[in-house]
């Protein structure tokens, strides 16, 4: 891909394919969830090789060095050579328990409202 010497984290961010909008990748640097050695970066913050990155995103805290400037958005098998997830091993073990915890939204069975069905089966017993 096309390699260029000045690239905004903002646009590189959506580029690695962390966040699906480059205006979502931006607002995350105005609110301090992308961080350059423990202090928040401004989304015009010029990105160099070998940085190291800590971003929130809305499912996971990665950590990130960049191996590769990549200034527009391709596929993912692509995007993660430009890339090094170095996020800590408890930070994946925290997501894999989040991950086994999450709620469907699913009822259980015989638990909360009647079915359908059940609530046919409800209205003919209290008629007759």
């Amino acid at each position: 891909m096309a390699e260029k010497e000045k690239l905004r984290i903002d646009k590189y961010l959506w580029a690695i394919r962390l966040f699906k909008t480059r205006s979502q990748a931006g607002d995350a640097c105005s609110k301090g969830k992308v961080k350059l050695h423990g202090d928040p970066v401004k989304a015009s913050k010029i990105v160099n090789i070998n940085d190291e990155y800590e971003v929130k995103t809305e499912a996971k805290r990665w950590v990130i060095k960049v191996t590769g400037l990549l200034e527009n958005r391709v596929q993912y098998s692509e995007a993660i050579k430009y890339y090094i997830d170095i996020t800590p091993a408890e930070e994946l073990e925290r997501l894999q328990f989040q991950a086994a915890s999450f709620h469907t939204g699913k009822r259980l069975s015989k638990i909360g409202r009647p079915t359908k069905k059940e609530r046919r089966d409800l209205d003919d017993f209290m008629e007759g």
